[in-house]
């Protein structure tokens, strides 16, 4: 096993070499993946990224891809999500509290978010899910006709977040024109209950299964910095490889005043990189995706998480904090050689240079 610490050239010599079998198609072993979070230093992670790029240039393309959410209905939420505003159980002075928006509003903020340069946009609601009601509730069948309503009237592509859905529900969205759903996992099996307690890891595990199988894309990450190890980290991005979902929102704990989590200190923008790079060696097709908080952890350094392996970003606005204006992110995208659009799901892109 190489010493990672104390002998750059060879760090950088085996990176290459990694980087190039994932490229090949080889898969990174646990074993691997653990040795790459022993990289220390600003210049070996920034050596970690680099080939974190290149994986990423090879496998997936230099389209950054770009969506924009609405929070559909916020706050008094069931759920007791220790990294949440919106819950009930720690509400935030600063959280509104709604019920659902009308199809008119929603459609609205979709208009505005393809003008921004959006090709998806998600319609996101708290609550533990549409599970726990009937599918043929007034809600859900306001948010099917929206999303029809998004579909006839503009060319982005709409996107749910609604919890936990069940295999017939999954089957509806589809028909009316999901083909992508967020449901994350947010952190490791192991560690998830110390984040949440009111549901379990594996009822979030059981609604991808249901979006799979009705064939929606399963886009599914989790959150960085919430006090988990590296260990955690990996058994979130191996479990995400196996369940083969197409979209990874990678989101950096911003900690909100009135959550458990809110003396949670600051992740360091390069232990930051370094997981996101990680993320990519083992998840080098998919669609990688810089979601809430990167403003606020990443600061000036935003530009270093697209050269290190991400290839998505949400722009705009999120669900209780502010973004940085689209314009801001497309000139990033520019600065670097990037350009916005809509990524290639796996394997896509391979397919397409091969021809």
């Amino acid at each position: 096993m190489i010493e990672v610490s104390s002998h750059p050239e060879a760090l950088s010599i085996w990176l290459d070499q990694l980087s190039d079998r994932i490229i090949a198609r080889q898969r990174i072993t646990r074993n691997q993946a653990i040795t790459l979070t022993q990289i220390e230093g600003k210049s070996n992670i920034l050596e970690l990224c680099r080939t974190a790029n290149k994986i990423r240039q090879a496998c997936c393309g230099n389209v950054v891809d770009l969506c924009s959410i609405i929070n559909v209905k916020s706050g008094n939420c069931s759920e007791n999500c220790s990294f949440c505003s919106q819950s009930a159980h720690h509400p935030s002075s600063d959280t509104p509290v709604y019920g659902l928006k009308s199809p008119d509003e929603i459609l609205a903020q979709a208009k505005a978010a393809e003008a921004a340069g959006a090709k998806r946009f998600c319609l996101v609601s708290q609550g533990r899910g549409l599970k726990y009601s009937s599918p043929k509730s007034q809600e859900f069948a306001t948010i099917l006709e929206t999303v029809e309503r998004i579909i006839q009237e503009t060319k982005i592509k709409p996107c749910c977040a609604l919890g936990e859905v069940t295999a017939e529900q999954a089957q509806l969205l589809k028909e009316k024109g999901v083909t992508r759903y967020n449901h994350n996992l947010e952190t490791s099996s192991s560690f998830f209950g110390q984040i949440v307690t009111t549901h379990t890891w594996q009822d979030r595990l059981e609604t991808i299964k249901n979006l799979k199988a009705a064939g929606i894309q399963a886009c599914s990450g989790g959150i960085i910095g919430l006090g988990e190890s590296w260990g955690d980290r990996l058994d979130l991005a191996f479990t995400l490889a196996e369940l083969q979902v197409e979209s990874v929102p990678l989101n950096l704990l911003n900690s909100r005043e009135g959550t458990p989590l809110e003396k949670r200190p600051k992740l360091d923008p390069y232990e930051a990189l370094k997981a996101i790079a990680i993320f990519r060696f083992i998840l080098p097709e998919q669609i990688l995706r810089y979601a809430g908080g990167r403003e606020a952890v990443m600061g000036e350094l935003q530009s270093l998480g697209l050269q290190a392996g991400i290839n998505a970003m949400l722009v705009g606005h999120y669900l209780t904090t502010l973004g940085q204006p689209p314009e801001q992110d497309q000139a990033m995208l520019e600065a670097i050689g990037l350009s916005g659009g809509e990524a290639p799901i796996p394997g896509e892109y391979q397919k397409r240079t091969q021809k």
